[in-house]
């Protein structure tokens, strides 16, 4: 097992039951500061609690339950012990091992938990100062608890899709799962708040967490301009999100470059700022007077971002990036994940992209974490565990069972 001496959290111990992103997201940032995540699964339906073991992204042609670069990704530097809660001495090993811990967490649907027995009242028999957390999407209160959701159900349901898209066009919504990783975020938060409190008085408690309230709670603006002036997020002079109307911006956008699904993002903040873009425009309509002023370019934005983009399209994004720069223009290529990962400098020297070890795909680079602590900072070096790889650790070590005990279990179906 990896040393932890001197890490922010060593010494907290997490028995989890969460997967996918918002659960297994959290874990994982609380394995990286040097917490003991143990990483429950089943072994029967061979890890499916988790949708994403042994999905794509692969690194090469091998496929198999243990090769998801995805389940790499968020269960790195976690302990690996498979435990059949369908039978009576698998839920009596997972009560032996919540009792050994200092945190619960599981993002199951509302009330998965108290099917098994193990609902905060039990939980806090084990041990008084348990911390747990439910991290679903509606939360365990409300008329809606008993539902079940994805990311981009949630999405919808928060009010964030409604946000998105472009003017004349269906809601576009957020495509990839984005709250699956607000949510994390805030269930680390969460977590590091409870156990602070619990430093300062002995008292556990339980963290509910709704997924769709973690999205409402970003529509701040969007609320109020209804609440007050009862303008949707969607209307006729809203713009799309490219534009920029608080402050007024203009040019301001994502325009292509040359080459295939190559784009570039400026934004002109100031009349100054427009000048300057302008004069490396070179160009006679660039010079039009009626361009001189934000509110002139506002007024004819839709034929000055086709010009603007027509003068993007002609070059590489990195030379538009390159020139506006000099310029003093805001400017910036949009990245491919090879340029950004791989190809931009930037990613070496802040460490966003560890590699890690894992025992059956190898090494790999994986998600960092965008903060760096000067005393006690992350550390990512061990891939996400097989399935049930540190079972003779967990059982054997932290639980107590004997080498025969342990071997019985796997023979019972237990583990």
């Amino acid at each position: 097992m990896r040393d932890t001496a001197g890490s922010a959290l060593d010494g907290i111990r997490v028995c989890d039951l969460s997967g996918q992103l918002a659960g297994a997201g959290a874990t994982r940032t609380l394995a990286a500061f040097g917490a003991e995540v143990i990483r429950v699964e089943d072994p029967v339906r061979k890890g499916r609690w988790d949708l994403l073991r042994g999905i794509h992204p692969f690194v090469d042609s091998r496929r198999g339950i243990e090769l998801g670069g995805a389940f790499n990704n968020h269960n790195v530097d976690k302990l690996g012990v498979t435990i059949n809660t369908r039978t009576d001495r698998g839920r009596a090993l997972l009560a032996d091992l919540i009792q050994a811990s200092d945190v619960v967490t599981e993002n199951f649907s509302a009330g998965v938990l108290e099917s098994w027995g193990l609902g905060y009242r039990q939980l806090r028999e084990l041990k008084p100062d348990i911390i747990y957390v439910s991290n679903c999407g509606f939360g365990h209160t409300g008329p809606y608890a008993s539902y079940k959701t994805w990311g981009p159900i949630v999405q919808a349901v928060c009010g964030l899709t409604f946000s998105s898209g472009l003017p004349g066009q269906p809601l576009a919504g957020l495509g990839y799962s984005y709250m699956d990783h607000h949510g994390a975020n805030l269930m680390t938060f969460a977590v590091l708040a409870a156990l602070y409190h619990r430093g300062r008085t002995g008292e556990g408690q339980w963290i509910d967490m709704s997924c769709v309230e973690a999205g409402a709670a970003l529509l701040g603006p969007a609320v109020l301009d209804w609440s007050v002036n009862s303008r949707p997020s969607r209307r006729d002079d809203k713009p799309d999100g490219n534009h920029n109307r608080s402050p007024l911006m203009v040019p301001h956008g994502i325009y292509p470059a040359a080459g295939d699904d190559e784009w570039v993002a400026l934004a002109c903040r100031t009349d100054a700022d427009w000048i300057a873009l302008a004069a490396e425009i070179g160009e006679r309509w660039a010079d039009e007077p009626a361009w001189s002023t934000v509110a002139g370019r506002l007024e004819g934005e839709p034929t000055l971002d086709e010009r603007v983009a027509g003068w993007t399209g002609s070059q590489g994004k990195f030379d538009v990036q390159r020139r506006l720069l000099a310029a003093g223009v805001p400017c910036r290529a949009v990245q491919k994940p090879p340029e950004r990962i791989d190809q931009d400098s930037a990613t070496a020297d802040w460490g966003l992209w560890p590699a890690v070890e894992h025992a059956e795909i190898g090494t790999v680079q994986v998600d960092g974490l965008p903060v760096h602590l000067s005393a006690t900072d992350w550390r990512m070096e061990r891939g996400a565990p097989l399935l049930g790889e540190h079972n003779g650790y967990v059982l054997g070590k932290i639980l107590g069972l004997s080498a025969e005990q342990i071997s019985q279990l796997e023979a019972d179906d237990v583990i």
